[in-house]
């Protein structure tokens, strides 16, 4: 386990024992959005950089708030232990482009996501005709702050 709670270390070792995590944005109100989300940490399909990462639903209220404010915060727990993500977000995805990521490359970034956070598929070709119909999106924090009590 990492030493200190302030690592991408300490989430990775969340991850692994317990890949949800509440993902919370700010509605145009100023009032705050959390629901829960499986996560995982990953490099950045753009600039190699690591990341935190989750899949939206196309159409999710999360969206369209992260899309307004371009930011997120990402809490991971397992028992008394935490660590949290806080950064602007990027949103490849059907309705949004990532400079320097090819829209092609989606699904293969979905299953990364997936995989990140502890997801195995016996039919990878059957989940990305999911993800498609669904409009899924990622949503990739980039991590300019990480707080925990590791």
């Amino acid at each position: 386990m990492a030493s200190m709670p302030d690592s991408l270390d300490h989430v990775r070792h969340l991850v692994t024992l317990d890949s949800l995590a509440v993902a919370a944005t700010t509605r145009r109100d100023g009032s705050i959005h959390a629901s829960v989300v499986n996560a995982g940490v990953l490099a950045h399909p753009a600039s190699g950089r690591p990341c935190v990462g989750f899949v939206a639903l196309g159409g999710a209220a999360k969206l369209d708030h992260l899309r307004r404010s371009g930011r997120a915060c990402l809490t991971f727990r397992h028992h008394g232990d935490r660590a949290a993500v806080e950064g602007p977000v990027r949103l490849p995805g059907p309705a949004d482009a990532l400079e320097g990521f090819p829209q092609q490359r989606l699904p293969g970034l979905l299953r990364e996501i997936f995989v990140a956070a502890g997801g195995r598929h016996d039919n990878w070709e059957e989940y990305d005709r999911v993800m498609a119909a669904e409009g899924r999106t990622a949503v990739l924090i980039e991590p300019a702050r990480i707080t925990g009590n590791g």
